[in-house]
């Protein structure tokens, strides 16, 4: 079910200075800033040649990575994508094994205009796993 690591997403105070660590530092490519509202959140994607690195930062006042950067304000691994090639079926295979999908369980649109669902930490060795249909 599981396909290959898409993105590690990192929740940064500062978006611009995180993306320099990695275009000026690290010599990485790095895409333009987009504002996602219906998210929450400012993403930046961090190309490298085996996957990518999602940098976010809140955007609005009802972000839902504004509690995580107010309890780590130096920012952090937010969560880790994988793909899968049919979102319905791994959504119910995992409901079956019984992984918790948050929100309502229907795929939502993500920053790759793909659908997408989050799992729950807690049942993920307590990291935030993000599912991406390819």
């Amino acid at each position: 079910m599981i396909g290959r690591l898409n993105h590690v997403a990192i929740v940064t105070p500062d978006l611009e200075a995180a993306a320099s660590v990695y275009r000026d530092t690290l010599g990485a490519k790095v895409s333009e800033a987009t504002d996602m509202p219906e998210h929450g959140v400012t993403t930046v994607f961090v190309e490298l040649p085996n996957t990518k690195i999602e940098l976010l930062v809140p955007l609005g006042e009802n972000s839902p990575i504004a509690k995580f950067l107010e309890k780590n304000p130096s920012g952090g691994m937010h969560h880790i994508c994988y793909e899968v090639d049919d979102i319905i079926a791994a959504r119910d295979k995992l409901i079956a094994a019984g992984a918790r999908v948050l929100g309502d369980g229907e795929p939502r649109i993500g920053a790759h205009n793909k659908p997408v669902l989050f799992l729950h930490p807690k049942d993920f060795v307590g990291t935030l796993v993000e599912i991406e249909q390819v």
